[in-house]
């Protein structure tokens, strides 16, 4: 049974920062590309930052220089470092693994910036 688990979300003032986990088991992590998307409300679900299993990163424009996606192959994990954090930030962050035709999807979690 595959489970992506994230943690990590929460409440933060603009400006600040938050580090997002997810914790996948049941997949051979090493062998997926691993993203974070998002989905504020009333909006469409999009790509926050991708690595691929070499290590290859790629971002939306709207984070690069802010957001930082790493993985690590001996604990199953991919993190975001979300630094200078915007209100526009605000969002439901989910956890991706794909390879080939296999697509796996975490539970989501919340965050929200505000003052």
């Amino acid at each position: 049974q595959v489970q992506l688990v994230e943690s990590g979300g929460g409440l933060v003032q603009p400006g600040g920062s938050l580090s997002l986990s997810c914790a996948a088991s049941g997949i051979s992590f090493r062998i997926y590309d691993m993203g974070w998307y998002r989905q504020a409300a009333g909006k469409q679900r999009e790509l926050v930052a991708i690595i691929t299993k070499p290590g290859s990163t790629n971002y939306a424009d709207s984070v690069k220089g802010r957001f930082t996606i790493s993985r690590d192959n001996t604990k199953n994990t991919v993190y975001l470092q979300m630094n200078s954090l915007k209100p526009e930030d605000t969002a439901v962050y989910y956890c991706n693994a794909y390879r080939s035709l296999s697509s796996y999807w975490g539970q989501g979690t919340q965050v929200t910036v505000s003052s």
